[in-house]
């Protein structure tokens, strides 16, 4: 398998950046057209319901929002330097999953709870086992990674006013999770991709 060129591998890095502003840009748009929903009562996925204004504008965009998670995935994979943050990189491929499988169970639909719940758990899990397996080489960008799972694991346990304080909260902490992957995290040389890439799975 040849190595991906770098002037790819380098675009394909701001995918994770795409996915959180696109996420925000569909989630405003449904606020906008829905002047009653109030984020101090009501959950995200209220936009998404049939009684709602346009709801397809909030569910097709948590689709598109999980397929840039996935294809993001393939780059946190690409770029690893080990098995346990290459499993990390999977766990998000599992979450973009979940992400659009909320867009096609929005609320009031028998799966929506599990599939939202998870997307969440996916997320958190994949966070921890990055900055678990980068606790050797990247040490500011780990211990990122395992103060944002603590944030969200430590969420849970907040007694939110409502459903999408609590979502709006775990979305942040992901958003600056890929920023830290952004920003933070020291990409390998160019030449060494592919036999990282080889090597996360020998």
């Amino acid at each position: 398998m040849r190595s991906i060129p770098r002037h790819i591998v380098r675009l394909w890095r701001y995918t994770g950046l795409i996915g959180a502003v696109t996420a925000w840009i569909f989630i405003s748009t449904s606020v906008t057209v829905n002047p009653w929903f109030d984020p101090w009562r009501d959950a995200l996925s209220d936009l998404g319901v049939e009684e709602a204004n346009m709801p397809w504008i909030y569910n097709y965009g948590l689709i598109t929002t999980g397929l840039i998670i996935m294809l993001y995935s393939g780059y946190l994979v690409y770029t690893s330097k080990g098995k346990l943050e290459a499993v990390g990189g999977g766990y998000v491929f599992i979450g973009g999953i979940f992400l659009a499988l909320i867009g096609i169970f929005p609320g009031g639909t028998r799966p929506h709870i599990f599939v939202s719940t998870y997307f969440f758990v996916q997320m958190g899990l994949a966070i921890l086992a990055m900055g678990l397996g980068t606790w050797g080489g990247e040490r500011l960008y780990s211990r990122i990674c395992i103060a944002i799972f603590i944030l969200m694991l430590l969420g849970t346990f907040v007694d939110w006013p409502s459903a999408a304080l609590i979502e709006i909260y775990e979305t942040i902490l992901l958003d600056l999770w890929v920023l830290a992957r952004t920003f933070v995290y020291r990409d390998l040389p160019t030449e060494s991709y592919h036999s990282t890439y080889s090597n996360a799975f020998s």
